[in-house]
């Protein structure tokens, strides 16, 4: 009987295949090929444009054309030559000092690409604020989650990589174009490890990004005064600065009066909150008129020096600092990240650990989180159950189970959860065995040539699968065995009479049983003992037989010890073991628990040195020093030396045999 499948489509294939018509049977792990193309205009790829033509997958470039091949250039033009832009990039290497909110860089309207990335993963955060005052990301003390966040016309995507493996530092990316000034900013907490940033500005307005010059200070920052060696951009070079000892030449002393310097205001604060700097800001101005002029018509000389005054002294407010996730607590299948989030406060040039309730005004970023690295491969029954493995009463059935990838390979048991696994054995009842008493014919012969003798036939209890059942299970009334016979009168004559056998020596396995075999004198009267030499014509019955009534399973089998490896000072001896059933057989099916050693110490006792050429007896009389037992002394030991080792080595070859 077939199986009706539900389908859908089936697209992770390689690209080859993208315009074939795959599709996967839902809930299974399989898929079929139904045909060898789609449709033309099917779409196929990663590409949003490309569609199936005769097959194949083909591209349409930016002017619509199918394999036109023309892509957009950096500037968006379709086909162009990158002339109608201009890159601006740099890198932001400030060394900071103070904890919060610092200006890296400001991003004119009409900017595209931006691309803003620190350098090496760090416990600083980027945030974006637009020039209206507007908080786009990470803005007000508060840190928001990676995603994507619009703001002056565009769409940013923040990302922050969690992977404790990873190093990549947090990035800001959009497209554009931006449709006022964007202001980035870096949340200051540990030293800067950098920030690149790029974008991309239409060439009639091109602009280098705004940037404090040599000895000048930027009324923008926010970080207070910067020097050309914070910012590496493409396209712009900054002169070296002028030592005091080489500057230029005093302008006319006319110009000098029909200009002066005058204060305009000071910089930004240095710092949004916690204590910062700002400084006075000195503009040349026409003496007369008052209006602005060129810093190069006023005396350099006479220009005041900035004064430093403190602002934003209120303290900052608490923000919750994130910490990285931790590894998923599954290697596939659905699990759980975990991550530290701590309400902290920043003060002067460091931030601490607050309670937690300084934080209620902002929301508690989650602390745990699903995660899933892969999908696990799962437990599938590949058959159905088996037929019981009897006819009747309890058996066993079995069916397959086979542990299967997330492309529908059969893998090793080990890549799926064992707890989970299905049973592939279970036991069937397969109904009540009816059991009945079963007996043969009756023997042939009576028991006795002559006289009284018995007919004898076997009696067994059986059920209706083939399996003998204790003799009082069939409950009625078990049929005889025996019956009489007789076969005449007998004559005075001797014959060998048996007994029955005894019970087998063993209850399962090989055994041995016994009966009682005599001769016998038969007459009418009844029988007569007689010596065996009586019946000596006559073949005796057996007298011994083996038997055996079950099978005992496996057990432990070995040899005889093998020769000690030494003689002295602790050898090893061995012998094989092995599992055997009762017909020989190699069997995995004794209990390990059981086994006999393989391997034993033997003969612990210490070596006695060799009889060397040197090693003499001095004296004629040496057997009265051995005798008198005089040997344990060194100086015997060295007058007797043959004869006193000779008995050591006879000592410990008996103790070697004893033991």
């Amino acid at each position: 009987m077939g199986r009706f499948y539900q389908w859908e489509p089936f697209n992770d294939v390689s690209s080859e295949q993208s315009c074939e018509l795959n599709c996967r049977a839902i809930g299974f792990r399989f898929y079929v090929r139904q045909a060898d193309r789609v449709i033309d205009g099917t779409p196929c790829g990663q590409n949003q444009t490309s569609v199936c033509v005769a097959g194949q997958c083909q591209s349409a470039g930016c002017d619509d054309l199918l394999g036109s091949g023309r892509v957009p250039d950096k500037c968006g033009v379709c086909g162009g030559d990158n002339s109608a832009c201009k890159l601006v990039s740099g890198l932001f290497q400030h060394s900071l000092t103070k904890v919060g909110y610092h200006k890296i860089v400001e991003i004119p309207p009409g900017a595209t690409k931006i691309n803003v990335t620190e350098m090496v993963k760090s416990r600083n955060y980027l945030a974006l604020l637009s020039r209206s005052g507007r908080s786009i990301i990470n803005g007000n003390w508060a840190i928001d989650r990676p995603g994507m966040y619009e703001g002056v016309g565009t769409m940013f995507t923040y990302r922050r990589p969690n992977e404790i493996s990873s190093t990549a530092g947090e990035s800001f990316l959009a497209e554009g174009p931006t449709n006022e000034i964007l202001d980035v900013f870096m949340i200051y907490q540990q030293p800067n490890p950098g920030v690149r940033y790029e974008f991309i500005m239409p060439s009639e307005n091109a602009v280098d990004a705004p940037h404090p010059k040599q000895n000048q200070l930027d009324v923008n920052a926010v970080n207070g005064p910067s020097t050309p060696e914070d910012h590496e951009r493409s396209g712009v070079r900054h002169p070296p600065p002028v030592p005091d000892n080489q500057l230029p030449a005093a302008p006319p002393t006319t110009r000098a009066r029909e200009y002066n310097w005058k204060l305009s205001g000071t910089t930004d604060c240095s710092a949004s909150c916690g204590r910062g700097s700002r400084f006075s800001v000195f503009v040349c101005v026409h003496r007369g008129t008052h209006a602005l002029a060129p810093s190069d018509l006023c005396d350099s000389s006479t220009k005041p020096s900035p004064q430093e005054e403190p602002c934003n002294v209120q303290p900052c407010p608490a923000f919750w600092d994130i910490g990285e996730w931790s590894e998923c607590s599954k290697t596939c299948g659905l699990g759980v990240q975990h991550r530290q989030v701590l309400c902290r406060q920043a003060y002067t040039n460091h931030t601490l650990n607050v309670h937690s309730s300084r934080c209620r005004h902002l929301e508690r970023p989650e602390t745990s989180s699903s995660c899933q690295m892969k999908i696990c491969s799962e437990w599938q029954i590949r058959s159905d159950w088996s037929p019981c493995s009897v006819p009747c009463g309890v058996g066993q059935r079995s069916r397959e189970v086979h542990c299967v990838s997330n492309v529908g390979d059969i893998v090793a048991d080990d890549e799926c959860n064992m707890k989970l696994r299905p049973s592939d054995v279970e036991n069937c009842d397969a109904g009540v065995c009816t059991k009945s008493w079963f007996f043969s014919d009756w023997s042939a012969q009576c028991s006795a040539d002559c006289g009284a003798g018995v007919r004898t036939r076997s009696v067994q209890c059986l059920t209706n699968h083939i399996s003998s059942l204790p003799l009082e299970r069939c409950g009625a009334q078990r049929p005889p065995e025996a019956q009489p016979c007789n076969n005449g009168p007998c004559e005075s004559r001797t014959e060998w009479f048996t007994g029955p056998w005894s019970q087998c020596s063993a209850e399962c396995g090989s055994g041995g049983q016994q009966r009682a075999v005599v001769c016998l004198m038969r007459s009418d009267e009844g029988f007569v003992v007689m010596p065996a030499y009586e019946c000596s014509s006559l073949d005796k019955p057996l007298s011994q037989q083996s038997c055996f009534i079950k099978t005992c399973g496996a057990k432990w089998f070995h040899t005889d010890w093998s020769a000690c490896s030494k003689t002295c000072e602790t050898g090893y001896r061995v012998r094989e073991v092995r599992c055997l059933t009762d017909d020989m057989m190699t069997s995995e099916r004794c209990d390990e628990t059981l086994k006999p050693p393989d391997k034993e110490e033997c003969h612990p006792e210490p070596c006695l040195p060799l009889i060397d050429e040197k090693c003499r007896d001095k004296y004629f009389n040496c057997n009265v020093v051995v005798q008198a037992r005089l040997c344990v002394y060194d100086y015997y030991q060295m007058a007797c030396c043959a004869s006193c080792t000779r008995v050591a080595q006879r000592s410990s070859e008996h103790w070697a045999q004893r033991s």
